[in-house]
């Protein structure tokens, strides 16, 4: 039998966060692109700190009934943090070409994954480890595709995410409209193999929306948007 999952009231309320409002008109994207560097800067690492704090507390103190709890980890932004190649690009999207003059760019991001440089947010990592000390089950559900599985895997070892349970890379071709849509199908599956998701982590709402999780903890990423 499944156990029932807490209501959203047992859920952690998510932290305050310092992301900035867009600044006055006239708008300009330049003054945009210097607001998103200074709150790198100055609170980000605060922020997102904050919310995994919040995540890792939940954890420890779990004492739920399920058999197989399980905590779902996105990638990008959340587990490993790609400033690098946004920096170079200006906050652009480059999917192809090369990524060899960093940190000057341009810096294609499909190179950048196959570099499997990535570094690890450090507080991603202390709820890994506080997930496998609690024999929680750590379930990766990215967005990048399967042609990148092998050098994600590398970066994961490399990051200090070692001895996780499942890595779900998306197929090179699908039919889902969109990422979150790709998600929540991988979530089902999860719950199909007889995981109960306690909570499931990432910098996208399209990464936690959707249901199939007992609780959703949002990292702060003003600098992209995913559907």
């Amino acid at each position: 039998m499944t156990p029932a999952l807490a209501a959203t009231s047992d859920c952690p309320p998510m932290p305050a966060n310092h992301i900035p409002d867009a600044p006055a008109p006239p708008l300009n994207i330049d003054n945009v692109k210097q607001a998103l560097l200074d709150y790198h800067d100055q609170f980000y690492d605060l922020d997102v700190a904050a919310v995994f704090d919040a995540a890792r507390n939940f954890i420890e103190n779990y004492s739920g009934d399920a058999k197989l709890p399980a905590i779902i980890f996105d990638i990008d932004e959340t587990s490993l943090t790609n400033w690098p190649n946004l920096v170079a690009d200006n906050f652009g999207f480059i999917s192809g070409g090369p990524c060899d003059v960093l940190p000057a760019g341009p810096c294609g991001f499909n190179k950048w994954i196959s570099m499997a440089n990535a570094e690890a947010l450090k507080p991603a990592v202390k709820l890994f480890k506080a997930a496998k000390a609690k024999r929680i089950a750590v379930i990766f559900i990215t967005g990048r595709h399967d042609q990148q599985r092998d050098a994600t895997l590398i970066n994961l070892d490399h990051a200090g995410f070692d001895g996780w349970t499942e890595l779900h890379t998306r197929p090179d071709r699908d039919e889902f409209p969109t990422v979150q849509a790709y998600k929540t199908t991988e979530r089902t599956k999860v719950e199909a193999a007889g995981y109960t998701i306690i909570a499931n982590i990432g910098d996208q709402m399209s990464d936690i929306d959707g249901g199939h999780a007992q609780c959703t903890f949002k990292v702060p990423n003003p600098f992209y948007f995913i559907k």
